[in-house]
């Protein structure tokens, strides 16, 4: 079993009800973002990091989803006929993924700054850690309305839910844990609160900027960070 990760689960099978009328004809990785479909920006980010092994999960619109992945290289892991959620669906595409920790990537994000792969990849320790989440400060989110997620220590262990680092939706984690979740859909906080329970849950602090695409006024945000990449 690898203890380095070489392989990536991008999330693209949700409905993009956010986005209203611009997920009506298509699922929201298809939206165009700076005249590219989000989830290509994510694949650039992919195929930088020289990671070996990219699946993606589809349920909304899944032929669209599997014509313009298969060519790509990407492997394509159907939820049907009930979307999974992150747990859920990361664990119908382990057979995909193979064993061992797996970088998971939003596709639904626009970055600004270092290959966010990279620096999960160069900062992750098996040793201590079962999962490794890369965050922000609220200030440096741009188009996210919450108030943080995690509270971390001078470590980066993450200590609490609550006001604090932003998650980004990139992170590496370990799988074995998903076996021991008996519900067929669920979402990856589940496994989180096992980890952090044992001390095993970090954060890293991302050192750009970040765009959450998740409505249409969202679109003209990441355009002009787009301008900074």
């Amino acid at each position: 079993m690898r203890d380095t990760p070489d392989a990536v689960m991008m999330f693209a099978a949700g409905f993009g009800t956010r986005m209203k009328a611009l997920t009506a004809d298509r699922p929201k990785p298809l939206v165009e973002v700076g005249g590219r479909p989000l989830i290509d920006h994510a694949l650039t980010l992919v195929r930088e990091a020289g990671i070996g092994t990219v699946v993606a999960n589809t349920h909304y619109r899944a032929d669209q989803m599997a014509t313009w992945l298969t060519p790509r290289g990407v492997r394509v892991s159907q939820e049907a006929p009930d979307i999974l959620e992150t747990g859920g669906g990361l664990r119908h595409a382990l057979p995909l993924l193979g064993e061992g920790p797996v970088f998971t990537l939003n596709t639904d994000a626009i970055w600004s700054g270092p290959n966010p792969l990279a620096l999960l990849r160069d900062a992750w320790d098996p040793a201590r850690m079962d999962a490794l989440l890369l965050c922000i400060p609220v200030e440096r989110a741009v188009g996210h309305k919450g108030r943080g997620d995690f509270l971390t220590d001078a470590e980066g262990r993450i200590t609490a839910r609550g006001p604090g680092m932003t998650y980004l939706g990139a992170q590496i984690l370990r799988t074995e844990g998903l076996a021991e979740i008996a519900e067929p859909a669920f979402s990856l906080n589940l496994l989180w609160d096992r980890m952090q329970a044992q001390g095993r849950l970090f954060a890293l602090e991302y050192p750009g900027h970040w765009c959450d695409v998740g409505q249409p006024e969202s679109i003209p945000l990441a355009e002009a960070l787009l301008t900074d990449v």
